[in-house]
């Protein structure tokens, strides 16, 4: 544990705050039994927020906890970007060096960010998922290191806290699941005006039901008396008492300052104004200490000894007698490792820096600035150059700010610290015109600037522009959420490059505004990218025009597939591959592949995906990689291959997870659960499914998880709930950007939801919005499950006469989009036949053989729900046909559906399969034999299905089988096809193992058949 826990009260007694020191130690013990804890401590200035977090850390020391402390800086008006989970991580190092390493084990790199002295951060990708990945990588990192042991982070003034700490805050009250962690924060209640910054996540950890608010109150007379007996250590006379409570109204700072000017003689005649209070004692000391006491206010919440000695330019002797008067004085106090001062309560540092005079305030931030140029080792490594940057800022003198604020944008860009960047740039913008021309030559892009390219100048004797700056600050918007702002900065700098001939800056741009005006749900994007487009057409080849064809490839893969999708990806490729841009280059070739696959080259287009995913892997290009993994799983699953889907998509888990991509781990959950679907997992579907919606950091992989969880609840017949993940789905992915893999899934389930709460007109209605403009090529995927979702509603409809008007109209309609319909793998072959069976019962007209070859076709694929459903359907045809032998096959297939419908608890297909078999007076539970039977026969298998089994454990094909026991192929795999069912096996080899092992058939008997 830390051996000592900071006190700053002059107070040697706790007043009060039991019940606040009950929730908080209920959250220790909470904690320690492995419930992560967070808590907001709010209050007005002085009330003593503190004072109660020092109580509660000293227990919790006591208790055996690892207590970490960490509080925002400020410097001038400016917060450290992650200051106080610096401070915090930086302690627990010291504390646990061991049990923090192992918990960062391998992510170092990234944790840099956070904590420098782990080493170098590499530049990385910054894209919008940076800040998530360190987020998850923090909250990892501190679930670990309290598995086995209490921890408490504790963050002091929260109203000071930089955007980046505010969201990684946040985002960790959201996310935290386990380990023996309490995270407290605390900040000033009265600070927080409508426009605070902090206002918004208050309001949204209000909302949380894991965040505990704890809100201070004033001292009552009583808790003002014992304090202020504390501060004497005498009984205070109660009229002194009176005064006192009624002066600071029982606010405990307030309250030991007038009890200390009471005691020292200093309290007559003061004023009532608060900063004559807070500036009394203050205007007490020496002229030389009141004098250190204005430098150390201006130098930050914290100075180091040797930055203020080089500031105050004082004799050692004089500086160190001054700073004993103001420590003497309880208005300084030592740092806790003893390196620097600070004033003792933020109210009183605040009273001195608003008593300096202009002149003053900017006179000592240029001798800051000064020393800390002069001698760079003044400050600790990590806070230099943002401090650097606000002390010129804050002297007003532009020509050494705006470098030094440019040189702080880049520090806060490698850190992930996108907010802050976009202050910084802001700043440099407010800056530019006032900064000597002279200055501004010497700048250069590729110091800066990251974002886009140089546009055929040489950046290195280039210099730097404003087109640039805003360049940068756009994207530093958007990967920080400020995507208002960002767009902002694009209007105008487009309006500004209205007057220039520069093409390739303006399609740049172009591609940004189209970004944003998708993030902010105001379009799809598309016109944005159109004009692009048209900027680069006919221009040479550059990185710019690779950049703007490999977008436009990917929006119309998901918007529009089709052949100009294709030729645009292809197109893409070979502009990346001439201007040897390698990471845009991989990413339209994935693009390009999806692209294949849509158009019928499945193999030729799966085999581009995989290159793609190994060279990003090999490569280390991330973020391709994490899209490689989500997009080449969906086109697997896309043509029926879902188990190969299923072990791609539980490494890309793996590899997801590794990179902090929280969005591609979300889509990965998504494509998982809807693989898992398909092969007849469905809880392992839904679990899937919910931890998308868990992990998701954007809205539309959440609507995706939300989808799939409507997916498995309509399966099961909860009407309810898949009404309500439905709403949610369509929630999280809007109306602005409309893209077939999301509306028609929705419309399918929109459809079945209609359907089963006999809502027929309704199903149509949505049909009929789905097809407006046809199923797009490319789309088949999502297209076949709702032109089926559709036919089976109006086939289980056909004996309603309320269904009767509109019937031929809604069939003719899924007839004719059948036919424009894609069929080119055999998973939408055998959908094709479902639908037209579908379509067939609708009108009264379909035949044991047209069930036949549905059932035929489904045999052959993983998809064990869809087998059972035509299987159902097979035997209602047989059934309707009469005979015995098709009462005994109809029997069979009636098992097996109803076996298949109980494991995945699809109720509606259960109770049709009861309802059927209870009307044709089927039994679908075998009677025990109470005769010994042989292992065969205690399967269930019948004569002729032995016979078949046994030539099935001697290799022989379906063909061969029927050859020798004189029956059809057809029947063959049907016998197959049961037996595979009965043994509870997914294939042929699977079959013969089986009866290899249980010795159903000894050897040289292999060609003895049995009489069916």
């Amino acid at each position: 544990m830390l051996g000592v826990v900071e006190t700053r009260s002059v107070s040697p007694v706790f007043v009060g705050r039991t019940e606040e020191l009950d929730i908080l130690n209920d959250a220790l013990a909470q904690a320690a039994a492995g419930t992560p804890q967070a808590l907001l401590i709010g209050g007005e200035a002085g009330v003593g927020k503190t004072r109660l977090v020092e109580e509660f850390a000293t227990a919790a020391c006591r208790s055996g906890a690892v207590v970490a402390l960490g509080g925002c800086v400020e410097i001038g008006a400016d917060g450290l970007p992650f200051a106080p989970f610096s401070t915090a991580l930086r302690a627990l190092r010291r504390e646990l060096p061991d049990e923090l390493a192992a918990a960062a084990a391998g992510q170092e790199e990234e944790l840099t960010r956070l904590l420098p002295e782990l080493g170098e951060a590499s530049g990385g990708r910054h894209d919008e998922e940076g800040m998530a990945r360190l987020f998850e990588l923090t909250a990892r990192v501190l679930e670990r290191v309290a598995a086995d042991r209490t921890v408490v982070v504790a963050l002091e003034d929260l109203h000071w806290a930089d955007a980046s700490t505010r969201h990684l805050l946040a985002y960790l009250f959201r996310t935290l699941r386990t380990g023996r962690l309490v995270v407290l924060a605390t900040y000033r209640a009265d600070d927080i005006h409508r426009r605070h910054p902090l206002r918004p996540l208050l309001a949204e950890l209000d909302r949380l039901r894991t965040v505990r608010r704890v809100e201070l109150g004033r001292f009552n007379r009583e808790e003002v008396g014992r304090q202020i007996a504390g501060i004497l250590a005498a009984e205070p006379d109660p009229t002194q008492v009176d005064d006192i409570f009624e002066r600071s109204d029982g606010n405990a700072f307030f309250v030991e300052e007038l009890a200390v000017c009471a005691s020292e003689g200093c309290g007559t005649g003061l004023t009532d104004s608060l900063r004559d209070l807070l500036l009394v004692r203050v205007e007490g000391l020496p002229e030389i200490a009141q004098r250190v006491a204005r430098i150390v206010a201006e130098g930050g919440s914290t100075v180091e000894y040797p930055l203020l000695a080089a500031v105050a330019q004082l004799a050692e002797d004089d500086l160190i007698e001054a700073l004993r008067a103001a420590v003497n004085a309880n208005i300084l106090l030592a740092t806790p490792a003893g390196d620097g001062y600070r004033f003792r309560h933020s109210l009183v540092r605040e009273a001195v820096s608003d008593d300096l005079l202009p002149g003053e305030r900017s006179r000592l931030n240029r001798r800051y600035a000064e020393a800390l140029e002069a001698d760079p080792g003044l400050v600790p490594a990590d806070q230099r150059v943002m401090r650097l940057a606000s002390y010129w800022y804050h002297a007003h003198s532009a020509d050494k700010a705006l470098p030094a604020v440019l040189d702080a944008s880049v520090e806060a860009r490698c850190r992930h610290a996108y907010s802050e960047q976009l202050r910084l740039l802001e700043r440099a913008m407010e800056l530019w015109d006032t900064a000597p021309e002279e200055v501004r030559d010497r700048l250069r892009p590729i110091d800066y600037t990251e974002v886009y390219p140089p546009c055929g100048c040489d950046p290195a004797t280039t210099p730097l522009r404003y087109l640039d700056l805003m360049a940068e600050a756009a994207v530093a918007g958007r990967l920080s959420g400020e995507r208002e702002r960002a767009l902002k900065i694009t209007k105008r700098a487009l309006h500004l490059l209205e007057d220039e001939d520069d093409p390739l800056r303006a399609a740049w741009f172009w591609v940004q505004r189209s970004r944003l005006v998708q993030a902010l749900a105001r379009g799809d994007g598309w016109k944005e990218l159109g004009t692009a487009q048209e900027l680069v057409r006919g221009l040479p080849p550059s990185e710019v025009h690779a950049e703007v064809l490999s977008t436009a490839a990917a929006w119309s893969m998901l918007h529009e597939p089709g052949p100009e999708a294709l030729s645009s990806a292809e197109r893409a490729v070979e502009y990346a591959r001439m201007v040897g841009a390698r990471e845009i280059e991989l990413n339209a070739r994935l693009t390009y592949g999806g692209l294949m696959v849509d158009a019928g080259s499945v193999e030729a287009g799966l085999a581009e995906m995989h290159e793609v995913k190994d060279r990003a892997l090999e490569e280390g290009v991330s973020y391709v990689a994490g899209r490689a993994y989500v997009n080449l799983a969906s086109e697997l699953d896309a043509v029926g291959r879902a188990r190969e889907a299923v072990a791609l998509l539980q490494e890309g888990l793996v590899y997801t997870r590794k990179f902090g991509q929280l969005d591609s781990e979300a889509w990965v959950w998504t494509n998982l659960s809807e693989a898992l679907y398909s092969l007849g997992r469905w809880d392992e579907a839904a679990d899937a499914a919910a931890c998308a919606l868990r992990v998701g950091h954007g809205a539309k992989p959440r609507g995706g998880g939300a989808s799939c969880l409507a997916h498995v609840a309509l399966g099961r017949g909860d009407l309810s709930e898949a009404a309500r993940q439905l709403a949610a789905a369509r929630s999280y992915l809007g109306t602005h950007d409309p893209m077939p893999q999301h509306t028609l899934p929705l419309s399918r389930i929109e459809i079945g939801v209609a359907a089963g709460e006999g809502r027929l007109l309704d199903a149509r209605a949505e049909l009929a919005r789905a097809l407006v403009g046809d199923i797009p090529p490319g789309t088949q995927r999502y297209g076949w499950p709702l032109l089926l979702a559709a036919a089976t509603a109006e086939a289980d409809a056909r004996n309603l006469p309320a269904a009767a008007q509109g019937r031929a109209d809604a069939l003719e309609r899924l007839r004719e989009a059948v036919k424009k319909t894609t069929t080119d793998t055999p998973i939408w072959l055998a959908h094709e036949q479902w639908v037209r069976a579908e379509l067939d019962r609708a009108e009264g007209r379909d035949t044991t053989d047209t069930w036949s070859d549905v059932v035929t076709c489904f045999e052959c694929l993983d998809r064990p729900y869809d087998l059972a459903r035509v299987r159902h359907r097979l035997a209602e045809a047989l059934l309707a046909s009469g005979g015995d032998d098709e009462r005994e096959r109809a029997t069979e297939l009636l098992r097996l559906a109803h076996a298949v419908a109980d494991h995945l608890g699809a109720r509606p297909l259960a109770d049709a399969v009861a309802l059927l078999a209870q009307r044709a007076r089927l039994a679908l539970k075998r009677v025990p034999d109470p005769r010994p039977a042989d292992p065969v026969e205690a399967l269930g298998l019948t004569g002729r299905e032995r016979d078949v089994l046994r030539l099935v454990a001697a290799g022989r094909t379906n063909r061969q089988i029927a050859e020798e026991l004189f029956i059809s192929p057809k029947t063959a795999s049907v016998h197959v096809s049961n037996i595979l069912g009965k043994l509870g096996v997914s294939g042929r080899g699977e079959a013969a193992a089986v009866a290899h092992r249980r010795g159903f058939f000894p050897p040289g008997d292999g060609d003895r058949l049995i009489a069916g």
